[in-house]
């Protein structure tokens, strides 16, 4: 058990009136306490209270690998045993229980119906607030996995060629990935030619690449548990001034946004220094989503950087800055990087070029 997480966690709880937890995603019990496995649809929980004289408890099917030393009391169950009267063995029936947005019906409202506590609260804040701030090892795997990244985009762009589509270079990243270390990607690949870029969440597909397309990707690995994300657009022929504009508008964006992270500015401030560049510019409309997300085990996570979003940001966050300008059947352009907050300000982890290239086919 890593009990400086854990004294994390059980802070952050206190602090929203909650004296217990029981945590059901895998990779929040991972980060606490090492051991993971995936559940599907068996039960596995942390059960984790506040008081410090009492040990967190694991819930654990016998077909589960064993926790071994990283839970100190590991409850263990087949599939023909009940695991819901192990947890009311264990819970403060006189007090609310925090459980997290992952447990799903199944296991809640039987939870309820054997009164495990006097009431149930969403408590995932408390854990995801935790997993916000990366320790210095968890900094340094984000460095690594965004290092792959970099890497990776060279290899993209030497993939475009005539005749070549979408897909193919969707399916090929994955073994490139792993040849740098990676072992997965942190989501599905985005590639887009033309104006597919206009599509902030276009599916690669069988579109054959056309001298003179616009080229856009959004990609991520996960290397050691820890998630990257970046995106690069790219030009094939001389770009027109229109193109030029649009193009240097989004990266002017990413970087003003990037230049005024530091310890206690808003997220909302961030979105808003870069929202406005491209509202200046003429295309406020044509950004149409926020400007980045919160990333870590996951590629998503809580606390995103966006207008409604007041919070100061802190040191030891790591989130995407990727603004875009999305123009239907004409052109769609984003530049992202990750960054991690500093003590005195920022440290982008993306070293690939954002200069507009145009690439020699």
């Amino acid at each position: 058990m890593n009990n400086d997480r854990l004294a994390r966690v059980r802070a952050n709880l206190r602090s929203r009136g909650l004296n217990q937890m029981l945590l059901v995603d895998p990779l929040s019990i991972w980060w606490l306490c090492g051991y993971y496995t995936e559940p599907y649809e068996r039960f596995l929980a942390l059960y984790v209270p506040c008081d410090e004289t009492r040990e967190p408890v694991m819930f654990c099917n016998r077909l589960f690998p064993e926790v071994g030393d990283a839970c100190a009391d590991v409850r263990t169950f087949d599939d023909t045993e009940d695991p819901i009267a192990l947890v009311c063995a264990v819970t403060d029936h006189a007090s609310a229980l925090g459980v997290d947005k992952e447990l799903s019906a199944r296991w809640l409202v039987p939870l309820m119906e054997a009164g495990a506590a006097t009431g149930f609260a969403l408590a995932s804040d408390a854990i995801d607030d935790a997993r916000s701030i990366k320790d210095s090892r968890e900094q340094e795997l984000m460095r690594a996995a965004s290092a792959v990244n970099d890497q990776a985009m060279e290899w993209l762009a030497a993939q475009v060629r005539p005749g070549v589509t979408e897909r193919q270079i969707a399916d090929g990243l994955l073994g490139e990935y792993r040849r740098l270390g990676a072992q997965d990607h942190s989501f599905t690949p985005i590639v887009s030619f033309g104006d597919h870029g206009a599509d902030p969440h276009h599916e690669p597909d069988d579109t054959p690449f056309k001298l003179g397309d616009i080229v856009l990707f959004d990609v991520g690995c996960k290397k050691d548990w820890y998630c990257s994300d970046m995106t690069r657009t790219f030009f094939t022929a001389e770009p027109t001034e229109h193109q030029r504009r649009v193009y240097d508008t989004v990266r002017r964006a990413n970087e003003a946004a990037e230049a005024i992270v530091r310890p206690g500015v808003e997220f909302a401030q961030i979105d808003l220094t870069a929202r406005r560049i491209i509202e200046d510019a003429g295309w406020g409309p044509y950004f149409n989503h926020r400007l980045g997300h919160q990333i870590g085990l996951t590629d998503h996570e809580p606390g995103d950087v966006s207008s409604v979003h007041h919070e100061g940001v802190r040191p030891g966050q790591c989130f995407s800055i990727e603004p875009g300008i999305y123009l239907p059947g004409d052109i769609g352009v984003r530049v992202e990087d990750l960054l991690i907050v500093t003590d005195d300000g920022r440290e982008v982890l993306n070293s690939y070029t954002k200069e507009l290239t145009v690439l020699k086919i």
